[in-house]
């Protein structure tokens, strides 16, 4: 198994640009968000499963997840927000194993996984978590701009995740991204590198076994 960095950070904190730029610099990119957005995509492999527990009223036109209606019903119902994981996650880290081994190619690869903190099964098979930290108030801005959410929404999401001190308390490495992309890449580089070494270090303890 490839040595493998634990990606994570809360909503609007950053973690995509962290991992193009990673990517830019050679390195496999596992996300466990597009992954589950192709398994709730039109004839995704989770949406049977979906439109059984939940009907149609969570569904697209196109037969695809209306995230607008799951996230109103999830947040109202945390029974409804428990089956969902219950469909959702083994398939997410079945796929997310599967092509874990499927980069057998890379240095290294990167396995972004936002609730990683809440996660023990996440936690317990990366080597390093690498947490991508900014204000609130950025976080909140951010999202804002992105998505058209309010403020209140966007609070509503950040309340259901880990805060701030939780994600940093587990943190190996930590990327402050309050800043623009240039400075960004100059603080991820000589992570890169660290990372480097420590995989070819724990690839020859595999080979010497």
């Amino acid at each position: 198994m490839n040595f493998l960095v634990g990606l994570t950070g809360g909503i609007g904190s950053g973690k995509t640009t962290v991992a193009d730029i990673f990517t830019s610099f050679g390195v496999a990119i596992v996300d466990t968000d597009a992954i589950a957005h192709e398994l709730t995509g039109p004839r995704g492999g989770a949406m049977e499963a979906i439109a059984e527990a939940f009907g149609p009223g969570v569904l697209l036109p196109q037969g695809g997840l209306d995230r607008a209606a799951m996230r109103r019903v999830a947040f109202s119902d945390p029974e409804a927000k428990r089956r969902l994981e219950g469909i959702l996650h083994p398939l997410i880290r079945s796929e997310t194993e599967r092509r874990c081994v499927a980069m057998a190619w890379a240095p290294y690869v990167m396995l972004v996984v936002p609730l990683l903190v809440e996660s023990g099964v996440y936690r317990q098979r990366v080597d390093r978590v690498l947490v991508v930290d900014c204000n609130e108030s950025t976080q909140v801005e951010r999202v804002i701009a992105r998505s058209g959410l309010t403020a209140e929404e966007v609070r509503a999401i950040m309340a259901t995740q880990a805060s701030r001190e939780e994600r940093l308390a587990v943190a190996d490495d930590v990327i402050l991204n309050e800043g623009d992309r240039a400075e960004l890449e100059d603080r991820i580089l000589p992570l890169h590198r660290r990372y480097l070494e420590l995989a070819e270090v724990a690839g020859r303890h595999l080979t010497q076994r």
